[in-house]
């Protein structure tokens, strides 16, 4: 997996998480879809409508943070195009193909921020006036952090439910 992952020039935290993991190891214990799908489209080329779908199963993790009806538009006709509801013509009418993916960091970073906001709020609302910014930094940091790393383990999770070890040009 090592070997595969330089050739296809992996970041070097995907690669050293990897190392010495086998292909069936990689895919079973990945805890991030943005790792899982950048490596399906670098391995399956041709099966843009399987990685779609994937994206937009993703992006809708975040659904509910969408205040763009084109960005919540984006996901649903991705969803559309995977399931061949939809025309490639379609989904380059609302966006390009890899939308999908941008709309969901984006949100899923507004995601952890919102939640941290909240969380620090409330955790800091006895402080004293001194602490309150310390409190409500630390909360929110830790809030973020336990957001984005949630979200991408779901997201890793909708990318072994739609894309199938089966499937991937990889052995």
């Amino acid at each position: 997996m090592k070997e595969l992952l330089i050739k296809l020039e992996a970041c070097s935290e995907a690669r050293k998480w990897a190392e010495n993991k086998s292909w069936e190891e990689v895919y079973n214990t990945c805890h991030r879809g943005d790792w899982l799908l950048w490596l399906f489209k670098k391995t399956n080329p041709g099966d843009l409508q399987l990685l779609t779908l994937a994206k937009g199963h993703c992006a809708n993790t975040v659904r509910h943070l969408m205040k763009d009806e084109r960005s919540i538009k984006v996901v649903d006709v991705a969803i559309a195009f995977g399931e061949g509801k939809a025309t490639r013509e379609d989904v380059a009418y609302v966006a390009d193909a890899d939308a999908a993916t941008y709309t969901a960091d984006a949100y899923a970073d507004a995601a952890a921020y919102a939640a941290a906001a909240a969380d620090a709020a409330d955790a800091a609302y006895a402080a004293d006036a001194a602490a309150y910014a310390a409190a409500a930094y630390a909360a929110a940091d830790a809030a973020y952090a336990y957001a984005k790393k949630y979200n991408q383990q779901l997201t890793a999770d909708i990318c072994r439910m739609y894309l199938p070890i089966e499937i991937w040009n990889i052995s």
